[in-house]
């Protein structure tokens, strides 16, 4: 499994600055999603914690998942994940919609459940989805310099 796409310029400066382990986790899971759903545009911030959010189009509103990474550890996060099936108890949280996995090895997230899950995301996302989008497989910087 490999991407093309290359990190945003922004999101690589400050991703720089965390571990080895944390950059190999975050680098391998970003590019297992970018397999699953190679259209999705990439949404790149750096709020409380440094994040990437894939959505089906430009807004955030449509986004399926995202990846926070802080300090010291990894979500791989649902932003509609209370409204996901989850025969597995794999997500965690307590928000109105929002639901995580914590992710420590790749076994976390590589595995058929969590693949599944991740599938349902974005079938729901495009169900979802107001209008249709015309921006496709892009990586859009929401970082201030």
């Amino acid at each position: 499994m490999n991407t093309s796409r290359p990190m945003h310029p922004d999101f690589q400066i400050l991703l720089d600055f965390k571990g080895r382990e944390l950059i190999d986790l975050f680098t391998d899971l970003r590019t297992y999603i970018l397999y699953l759903y190679p259209e999705s545009n990439e949404l790149v911030y750096h709020t409380h914690a440094l994040t990437t959010v894939f959505s089906i189009s430009d807004k955030l509103s449509d986004a399926f998942c995202m990846l926070p990474i802080y300090t010291n550890h990894l979500n791989l996060g649902f932003n509609k994940g209370t409204l996901l099936k989850d025969p597995h108890r794999l997500l965690t949280g307590t928000g109105n919609l929002i639901r995580h996995i914590d992710i420590k090895k790749t076994s976390d997230y590589r595995n058929p459940e969590v693949k599944t899950l991740i599938e349902e995301a974005i079938d729901f996302a495009i169900k979802d989805m107001a209008k249709p989008t015309k921006s496709k497989g892009k990586t859009i910087s929401k970082i201030n310099p």
